[in-house]
């Protein structure tokens, strides 16, 4: 495992974030997180999916030896998308409240006294 913060603290940093952003885009993908497009569950799930196997690759089977590469503008993407993702479902449950309080009253049916 090449996770070390004694000698590489800023390489070890770098593959948690890469597996903890990885693994909550796929959360946020994920049938919990509920009204969210197919689009952005699909974008989540492949990013995601893409930053935790990166961090895996090397913290589990790249073998230190060689170059790898250092992708700190990348995190900008999954910012945005856990962001689009928390703003269409507020805009969802807004949407949601909002036709509750449109919508009539149901009348309430009596039963005929017999």
């Amino acid at each position: 495992m090449n996770i070390d913060f004694s000698t590489q603290p800023g390489f070890s940093a770098y593959v948690l974030l890469l597996m903890a952003t990885g693994i909550a885009m796929v959360v946020m993908a994920s049938p919990a997180v509920r009204r969210s497009t197919m689009v952005l569950r699909v974008l989540n799930t492949v990013v995601g999916l893409g930053f935790f196997g990166y961090g895996f690759y090397l913290t589990f089977l790249w073998s230190g030896v060689g170059t790898y590469f250092v992708f700190f503008k990348a995190f900008i993407l999954p910012a945005l998308l856990i962001f689009r993702t928390i703003q269409a479902a507020r805009a969802s449950r807004r949407q949601a409240a909002q036709r509750a309080a449109v919508a009539p009253p149901v009348p309430e049916v009596e039963a005929p006294l017999h």
